[in-house]
């Protein structure tokens, strides 16, 4: 599943086609789509996960799910769920869910929860985490109204930088630990946006899919956890367990 950082990059290489008209719309999605030929594109934005391709009056929603892709000026022997094809180029999305949104956006989406917007707001995400103190870290890590854009990759790190334990409780957190939740969380972020632009995203993984902890030299500890339920990786010696 992409995380937030992905869809920045996405959002960055499709720039040529904002205030393009859609010549062609096609895929295998069940949404009516066809009204969208002939209409052009206003802007393109992300909000965590999702991809948003914004005009007149509609914008359409892209979630990549768990194995969703997209091309830019080429395809996949696959059929694409949803394709447009502007004077300067096509653009393709496969395996993914699509949704047409007719409100306006600000009232959809709180851009303050979104880890790499300028609008991030870490104080309302300080005040959302107090109001669930028995949530497992590595379950308020992965909340999307709390902090969007961050996925597994994100949690297991974040979690390995500030040494704490994915199944401490949030309300045991120390409040430095706390404050350095929200911090890494945003900073991570975008240290992964820039290593993933460089190609070098995996060469600084600490602890994601790691066989031994960097730190301690012991075996890390791979496990599903919270309620969520995903593959968390974890040194029980350096990553302290608040409870």
């Amino acid at each position: 599943m992409p995380e937030g950082p992905s869809i920045v990059i996405l959002k960055e290489a499709v720039k040529q086609f904002r205030n393009k008209k859609v010549l062609l719309v096609g895929g295998n999605t069940k949404l009516d789509v066809a009204f969208l030929k002939g209409k052009t594109v206003k802007d393109f934005k992300s909000w965590g996960k999702h991809f948003l391709i914004c005009f007149d009056k509609v914008t359409v929603r892209i979630h990549f799910l768990l194995f969703g892709s997209y091309r830019i000026n080429e395809t996949k022997p696959a059929p694409p769920r949803l394709s447009f094809e502007f004077s300067n180029g096509q653009l393709n999305f496969y395996s993914c869910s699509v949704l047409l949104i007719q409100d306006q956006l600000d009232e959809i989406y709180d851009w303050s929860a979104d880890v790499m917007n300028d609008n991030w707001d870490p104080k309302k995400a300080r005040a959302k985490l107090k109001a669930q103190p028995s949530t497992l870290v590595c379950d308020a890590l992965l909340d999307q109204n709390i902090f969007a854009g961050v996925g597994n990759i994100i949690k297991n790190e974040v979690l390995f930088r500030i040494k704490v334990h994915p199944q401490s409780k949030i309300g045991k957190l120390p409040a430095a630990k706390l404050n350095a939740l929200i911090r890494e969380a945003r900073q991570y972020s975008f240290d992964f946006l820039e290593w993933k632009k460089a190609y070098v995203l995996k060469k600084h993984w600490l602890i994601h899919t790691k066989k031994i902890c960097p730190r301690c030299n012991l075996p890390v500890i791979k496990k599903y956890l919270g309620k969520t339920n995903r593959r968390t990786f974890f040194c029980n010696n350096c990553q302290v367990l608040y409870k």
